[in-house]
């Protein structure tokens, strides 16, 4: 019984070390894509020059 018990301990043990020794997931970038800029159509119609 107790082989039994220490074997999963050390099981359980060695899932934990294996766990943490993973390397973190990617950062996504989270930044927001850059304006679109204004065709002449559209800046005329809209009235906007940037």
């Amino acid at each position: 019984m107790k082989k039994i018990v220490n074997l999963i301990l050390i099981g359980s043990f060695a899932l934990a070390i294996a766990a943490c020794a993973r390397k973190p997931a990617p950062e996504y970038d989270l930044t927001p894509p850059p304006p679109k800029a204004y065709d002449a159509k559209t800046a005329l119609e809209t009235g906007r020059s940037r």
